[in-house]
């Protein structure tokens, strides 16, 4: 029978207002029908919404420790703004990705791109290691932004060179190994640099070719702003809610029972 009536799935919305409606009758009405036939309709309303924003904040708090259940946005990488690909190494000093300029004057592509790999090492930016996660997190953000929102090249137009990091500091930290109290942080950038390839045929039968750099054209660097996201958030406000609504829906409790209490105290027994 529940399975007919939730058989639905070309509409999801309908199914899961369905799910939702019958959750609610079937658990809350069936709790709020046992407890107001035992202790009164009132009373029994206050006790199993009591419950009810009790078991909400429990299960939100959970959610909110280890970041499962109803979620936000995730940690991501975001455009830099104003400027968000350097076209060119001799201009990292202008976009304020690094302090000195590079001198690219009478230098192959491949030699400015090393110097400026040079500066960017010696002025704190870290090049990550191929192997490093972080490093094909923030490749795929500059894959994103360079093939579908700024359409600078198509997919297999460019190889991906390096990647740098800097910034994302915490504090305070009481030592490296105990930084749970480390709420606050620096911004953390990361730069990725791509370098465009000459197009080969391809030849029907044989493997492609290897990708080769084009030296004529210039490195391009992607500058990006680490978007921590908002993932714990929806988790939070439910704990804080449904706290505040459990804590009142308790204390009118308590306050009902003392009314009780200080009304049976105060009567006078009646002789027969």
């Amino acid at each position: 029978m529940i399975a007919s009536m939730l058989a639905v799935a070309w509409q999801p919305e309908i199914r899961g207002i369905l799910v939702v409606l019958i959750m609610v009758v079937v658990l809350i009405g069936g709790t709020y029908l046992i407890v107001g036939t035992n202790i009164g309709a009132r009373l029994g309303f206050l006790v199993a919404m009591a419950g009810f924003f009790g078991w909400m904040m429990s299960m939100a708090l959970i959610w909110w420790v280890y970041g499962i259940g109803l979620k936000g946005n995730e940690p991501s990488w975001k455009p830099s703004e104003p400027i968000a690909i350097v076209r060119d190494p001799a201009n990292l000093h202008s976009a304020e990705v690094i302090e000195s300029s590079v001198k690219t004057e009478g230098l192959s592509t491949a030699e400015a791109a090393a110097a400026a790999s040079e500066q960017m090492v010696a002025e704190g930016w870290v090049k990550l290691d191929d192997a490093d996660p972080r490093r094909g997190q923030a490749a795929a953000s500059s894959d994103d932004l360079l093939q579908n929102k700024a359409e600078e090249f198509k997919a297999g137009e460019y190889l991906t060179v390096a990647v740098y990091d800097r910034g994302g500091e915490r504090w305070p930290k009481i030592n490296e190994s105990l930084d749970f109290l480390a709420f606050f942080h620096k911004p953390r950038y990361a730069v990725v640099e791509v370098a465009p390839v000459i197009q080969q045929r391809a030849e029907p039968g044989r493997a492609p070719a290897r990708p080769v750099v084009d030296e004529a054209q210039s490195h391009r660097y992607v500058v990006m702003l680490r978007d921590l996201g908002n993932k714990r958030q929806p988790a939070m406000f439910i704990t804080l809610g449904s706290g505040i609504i459990f804590l009142l829906l308790c204390w009118v409790l308590h306050r009902r029972e003392a009314y009780v209490m200080a009304n049976r105290s105060a009567a006078t027994p009646v002789r027969a």
